[in-house]
């Protein structure tokens, strides 16, 4: 298995794996995600893979074939009148194909992000997580993740 950046040629496999994704949310909340949706177009991939700024890695196996995906943002409050300007790399999508679930890869994942958010000079790396998705709180744990903040909702 190779981890590296994504490229246009890796979009058919992130589209799939952004529809897991998608299914998964839905199935824990569909008040709020749709059936069968998918959160970015094939025009907004090839923008977000080409910009430094969101970094998007993908796992793949010897054939090329994408196994899983991490899309990353750096983010930085300088100047904020409350919060340091810390540079952070924002975790915004972490997914694993479900058929290969349970094979570390989704741990490669996460460790390549530290060790990149790490060389780019980052104070942290965060990430958030829906409380409908009991395994993905439990991985990141596992991981040595930390609750930092907690959402809350009233549904009227």
């Amino acid at each position: 298995m190779e981890i590296r950046r994504a490229c246009a040629a890796d979009i058919p496999d992130v589209d799939r794996l952004l529809f897991q994704v998608n299914q998964l949310h839905h199935e824990g909340r569909p008040d709020l995600f749709k059936q069968g949706g998918r959160k970015y177009t094939h025009a907004q991939l090839e923008t977000i893979f080409l910009d430094d700024t969101r970094p998007v890695f993908v796992a793949a196996d010897e054939t090329g074939r994408v196994l899983g995906y991490a899309f990353c943002i750096f983010q930085q409050h300088v100047g904020d009148n409350i919060l340091t300007d810390v540079k952070t790399l924002y975790i915004d999508d972490l997914c694993v194909d479900g058929a290969c679930r349970g094979r570390h890869i989704g741990r490669a994942l996460y460790d390549h992000v530290v060790a990149f958010a790490r060389a780019s000079g980052c104070y942290n790396v965060t990430l958030n997580v829906w409380s409908c998705n009991t395994s993905a709180q439990a991985f990141y744990e596992k991981c040595g993740l930390k609750p930092q903040k907690t959402g809350m909702e009233q549904i009227l």
